[in-house]
């Protein structure tokens, strides 16, 4: 069974740093790109970050995020980080990551419409 859960989530500070995690579970790292994506109520998902192992660790960001947000994995532990730096009030969402096939799924454009399976999220909030 496929499953994604995310964790690191919280209050932080404007400026601030935060690392969020996310473990999965019946599947490798190779078979899926990983896309962070975030959403806050009623609004829509947005795409933040992808990685994909497969790909020689090919990693992805949203322009506006690029410089503040580092995705990486560690691959023995099937597990996906987002470094978010400089936390802004904006950034404040849940964050989601969501597995993307190899084949309909684009890493690259942060695909959040064809994602697969995602987990709960993560709610990250950005004190101003």
């Amino acid at each position: 069974e496929v499953q994604l859960v995310e964790s690191g989530g919280g209050l932080v500070q404007a400026g601030g740093s935060l690392r969020l995690t996310c473990v999965v579970s019946g599947f490798t790292l190779d078979d899926y790109a990983i896309l962070w994506f975030r959403q806050a109520p009623g609004q829509e998902r947005e795409g933040v970050s992808c990685i994909s192992v497969a790909d020689d660790g090919s990693t992805y960001y949203q322009d506006s995020l690029q410089g503040r947000f580092t995705v990486s994995s560690d691959n023995f532990r099937n597990t996906v980080y987002l470094q978010m730096h400089r936390l802004e009030p904006d950034d404040a969402d849940v964050y989601h990551c969501a597995t993307l096939p190899r084949i309909g799924g684009k890493c690259s454009i942060l695909d959040v419409m064809n994602r697969e399976d995602w987990g709960p999220g993560t709610a990250v909030t950005v004190a101003s």
